[in-house]
Order: structure tokens, then C-alpha cells, then sequence
């Protein structure tokens, strides 16, 4: 591993720069000593316009269409991968053989089998990864486990955890049409089939297509199900159903269900995950959270703060305990730390803790496809159902292969 002079400035170079990636990137600047050096996407017109950006910043970095040329050339330190999730596994791994060190967006992966290769390539690279899971570096989050775990609540039986996402409206059926000038379509559909140019499939809605993404159990699952499994300190599931379907639009043009229901069975305890678009009120009153529900009293946390809801005459309710940081930018000096050390232990959403919630999102995304109760056999890292085998691994097209490590 690289260990950074404590005087040097971390050289950092973003591939997809749209939307989270550009958010990404400007909490990465905003860490002293650190510069962008290289911008990577598909799209001219984004290009264009994060450069003048940058350079109303005071960087001049260079551009690039193939993140391949840009990690061959440019003289990187750090990469951050905000590409569409179908290129995670694939984009981080590159980088990671070029020598980076890589900050890449969440979901990890966009199936179980590349999780794995994820895993297996930070073993044998030993780069820092840190996960676009940036909650685990906010201090409400943090305190509110730090409570479930000194067990006030009392026993607790059940987690709920969910997204009621009031603006996320239908998907309208679009006609396939000419690729946009400056897009690099071939390129951005890289190892999914090819299809014609529609625009749901493009910016920001290619997250409601199987291809390309896991709708919002892998959108804001991967967030709130990770904290759901932090709190009761658990690991894999003995058993994961999942129910529902495009109830709200059932002519929506995208793949993903708009209502989900998913239980993962543990050991004394049930955590459910519900997500439902077009409806703002969710359990509690939040669009989002999730609840540690004890016998004394329950936690409910979200992105704005944590409280304590008592059970009568068993506990005393806590007030509302109000977010106090930028969990992003929070995050981000973390993983700078965490490069300048050279030790991929010190970062907070590590790949491997990231692999395992991505991999349950991908295991309740898996049930509701096949529409069976299924059953996870971690000695051999397979389900007990054949079915459901067939979509541990994301096929690859194009001359893409998923790459192959060794010990």
C-alpha cells in the first residue's frame, strides 16, 4: 500500500459525473490538499459543464470519454466510481489494478456474484475502498445504534425499515429515438444488451430497469437496511421473502416493483423493508427510516434525527435528537484519512460490510423476482433454490466477461 507524504496533495479522478457523482466529487474537494485531476463520462454536455465548474474552482482537469484511457494516462491517485450501478463492479476493479484507491458509489454491485469479485479484488489489490454508504460517517446515526445496543429498549422482536417516496411518480412509455449528440451510448450500456436509445434508460431512470439497477430496494435499501442490520448486529438471513409489483402504475415503462414488502428471517427477530412510490406518509410519519421496535420502547431514526417513542410506564421517551453534520462530506474526510494511513480498515463503509448489505438488497430483489420464500446456503454461497441461482450473477454482453481472481 501507498502511503501518502501528510503534505501531499491527493490527485483524485471521477468517473460519471451527472448526479451523485458531481455530488460526490465537490465533498471530496472541500477536504484540504486534495484536487481533481481527471473527469470521465460519457456525455459531452456533462463533461462541459463540470469543467466549468471546476475551473471556476480553480482546476483545469483533463477530460476523458473511456475511463480505461483515463486510468491509463492520468497521473491518479484516487478514483470515485458514480457510474450507473451495471458498472460498479467492473469500474472499481480497474481501478483498483491501475493502483487507485477507489470511493464507489452504493449499491456495490448490481448482483451477488460481482459483490463477490469486488471482495476478491480488494484482497488481492489491497487499495482502499471506501462505499458510498456516507450515513455510517454521520454522528446521529452513529449514536442512535450506539443506544439500541445498550439494550433500554428491551427485547427486541422486530425492525422495520422503509422508503415511501411521495415524488417518484410513473415512468412514462417513451418512443426509442436517436442517441443524443456527444453521448457515448455504446459505452454507457457497456456490458448490458444493447438497445436501442430510449431516454428512461438513461440518466438518472436507468434505476428502474433489472439491467441496469435493483429499483429502490438497491437505491435506498442498501442505506437503511444497512443500519437495520448495524443496530441488531446481525449478518445473513435463514430465510428472505419479498411481495408486491407496479401496483401504484401498472403501465409504468420500468422493470422494478413500486410497492415491495420484503422480511429477511433471523435468529429471535424479523427485519421487514417496505418501500412505495407516490405516497409520502410512511410508518411514523417519515418517508423514510427505520424502527427498532423493543418491548420498552422504540427507536426511529431517519436522516433528520432519532428519537425514543416509550412503551407506557417503561421507559422514559426521548426527543427528537436532530442531525448535526454532512454525513457525505463527513465520509469523504474519512476515506482521505484512510488513503494518506494506506489501511483499508480505517474506513467506514469498508467493501466487504458494503458487499454484505448489497447482497441482501440483491437476495429480497431476488425473492420478489422469482416469488419464492428462499433459503441462503453460505457454505456454498448459493440459494437452495435453482431458480434463484440463475440470478446470483449479472450476465455480460458485448465481449464483457466478469474477471476471475486467484489466491
Amino acid at each position: 500500500m501507498t502511503h501518502y507524504n501528510l503534505n501531499k496533495t491527493i490527485r483524485v479522478g471521477a468517473i460519471g459525473l451527472k448526479g451523485m457523482g458531481w455530488n460526490n466529487l465537490q465533498a471530496i474537494l472541500k477536504v484540504p490538499d486534495v484536487t481533481c485531476v481527471a473527469i470521465c463520462d460519457i456525455d459531452d454536455l456533462v463533461l462541459n459543464e463540470r469543467s466549468k465548474e471546476l475551473e471556476e474552482m480553480g482546476m483545469k482537469p483533463k477530460w476523458y470519454k473511456d475511463h480505461k484511457k483515463m486510468l491509463s494516462e492520468a497521473d491518479i491517485d484516487v478514483v470515485i466510481v458514480a457510474t450507473p450501478d451495471h458498472w460498479h463492479c467492473l469500474q472499481a476493479i480497474d481501478a483498483m489494478q491501475a493502483g487507485k484507491d477507489v470511493y464507489v458509489e452504493k449499491p456495490l454491485a448490481n448482483s451477488i456474484g460481482e459483490c463477490d469479485l469486488l471482495i476478491q479484488a480488494q484482497h488481492k489489490y489491497q487499495r482502499v475502498v471506501q462505499v458510498g454508504q456516507w450515513q455510517r460517517s454521520q454522528k446521529h446515526f452513529n449514536d442512535a445504534v450506539k443506544f439500541v445496543h445498550s439494550g433500554k429498549l428491551g427485547k427486541i422482536r422486530t425492525v422495520k425499515s422503509w422508503a415511501y417516496l411521495g415524488w417518484k411518480k410513473r415512468v412514462p412509455e417513451m418512443p426509442d429515438g436517436p442517441v443524443p449528440a456527444g453521448v457515448d451510448y455504446l459505452t454507457w450500456q457497456g456490458p448490458a444488451a444493447r438497445r436501442p436509445f430510449n431516454p428512461n434508460r438513461f440518466h438518472y431512470n436507468f434505476r428502474w430497469y433489472w439491467e441496469y439497477a435493483g429499483g429502490l430496494m438497491t437505491d435506498w435499501g442498501v442505506h437503511l437496511l444497512d443500519y437495520a442490520l448495524l443496530g441488531m448486529k446481525a449478518s445473513t438471513p435463514t430465510a428472505i421473502m419479498a411481495m408486491g409489483g407496479k401496483f401504484a402504475y401498472p403501465d409504468d415503462a420500468g422493470d422494478t416493483p413500486d410497492t415491495l414488502t420484503a422480511v429477511y428471517e433471523f435468529d429471535g427477530f424479523n427485519i421487514v423493508w417496505e418501500h412505495a412510490t407516490s405516497i409520502s406518509n410512511g410508518p411514523y410519519g417519515r418517508e423514510h427510516g427505520i424502527a427498532f421496535i423493543g418491548d420498552k420502547g422504540t427507536l426511529v431514526l431517519d436522516r433528520g434525527g432519532w428519537e425514543v417513542i416509550a412503551e407506557k410506564d417503561r421507559m422514559q421517551s426521548v426527543p427528537v435528537q436532530p442531525k448535526v453534520d454532512n454525513g457525505l462530506e463527513r465520509h469523504m474526510v474519512n476515506f482521505i484519512n484512510a488513503v494518506r494511513d494506506g489501511n483499508p480498515r480505517h474506513v467506514h463503509a469498508p467493501i466487504q460490510q458494503a458487499a454484505h448489505i448489497a447482497k441482501l438488497s440483491q437476495m429480497a430483489n431476488i425473492a420478489y423476482r422469482t416469488g419464492d420464500k428462499l433459503i441462503w446456503d453460505a457454505t456454498n454461497n448459493m440459494f437452495e433454490q435453482e431458480e434463484a441461482n440463475k440470478l446470483l450473477t449479472a450476465t455480460y454482453h458485448n465481449g464483457y466477461q466478469l474477471p476471475h481472481f486467484k489466491d
